[in-house]
């Protein structure tokens, strides 16, 4: 019996039992998570979500609501197939996908792209209207998302601390961050807005980048990218703002940092806004430790 011939055994077990529970997608979200990295490329008319997933994986995925095209770039999956039996997919391959959820397991590491035919640039908006999530998950990020919160409080009081340090009232400085007139969408594969557990919405990275990669620009001409204003402040940044000689300011990973685990948001992108403030020329009325 061949290796592969091996793995595929698993596969069919394992598929056989996740099938046989009550709740099947209850059952993976309790597990641990792995990396499933998603990237976004837009092109004239087109949005093409690009999702890595590694060998070994037991994957639900969303529910597709409409027949697309659908382009598997490399690896072997074995899926469930409309009457319970399995199927096995080999890249490279391009098919077009049926509407509904597909169920398989992963036997070698994969790239699979979903070709959406859209004229929307970002990736909210994308998957609300081409994709449905269940009940199961929006409730399990709500859980997870309230849980994070809790260990977010730190950074919330953090943020106030500085703010009074710098003698700016919280409503002037939330009034312009939300001020509209200097902002610009930029295209960014790697990230995205999400709800934050510390505070509004938040940047996230949706595919993991080692530390002093560029995640994306925060100010472009004098105008802040969805870097700029949706990246929130911790008292432990993962990134920070670097300065270039044309004066725009690009957004840095400090460390090696995760993207997408499980279907989830991704990591959260914090900075520490003393040091972004610091580029900016305010001074404060205690000395700043800038990284």
């Amino acid at each position: 019996m061949s290796s592969l011939t091996k793995q595929e055994n698993i596969g069919q077990l394992a598929l056989r039992e996740l099938l046989a529970l009550e709740k099947p997608e209850q059952t993976l979200l309790q597990m641990p998570q792995v990396e499933c990295s998603v990237v976004h490329h837009f092109g004239p008319g087109v949005c093409i979500r690009e999702v890595f997933t590694p060998a070994g994986t037991l994957a639900i995925g969303h529910k597709q609501k409409f027949d697309h095209l659908n382009i598997m770039l490399r690896g072997k999956v074995m899926i469930v197939k409309d009457d319970g039996s399995t199927q096995v997919l080999t890249a490279p391959m391009i098919f077009t996908g049926k509407a509904g959820r597909k169920i398989g397991y992963v036997l070698e590491d994969m790239v699979w792209q979903n070709i959406y035919a859209t004229e929307l640039t970002d990736p909210d908006a994308v998957e609300a209207c081409f994709v449905e999530k269940s009940e199961d998950w929006l409730q399990d990020q709500q859980s997870k998302l309230a849980v994070e919160k809790l260990t977010r409080v730190e950074d919330c009081d953090d943020y106030f601390k500085l703010l009074d340090d710098c003698g700016i009232p919280h409503e002037l400085a939330k009034q312009q961050s939300e001020n509209e007139h200097d902002q610009r969408w930029v295209d960014n594969q790697i990230t995205r807005v999400a709800e934050s557990p510390i505070e509004g919405k938040g940047l996230f990275l949706t595919s993991p980048v080692k530390s002093g990669d560029i995640i994306c620009a925060a100010r472009i001409d004098g105008y802040r990218t969805q870097g700029g204003r949706f990246t929130n402040h911790s008292k432990t940044p993962n990134a920070k703002m670097v300065k270039l000689p044309n004066g725009n300011i690009d957004l840095v990973a400090l460390i090696d940092i995760e993207g997408c685990k499980g279907g989830g948001m991704g990591t959260e992108i914090t900075i520490d806004y003393r040091q972004a403030l610091a580029l900016s020329g305010i001074e404060f009325k205690e000395p700043i430790c800038q990284q």
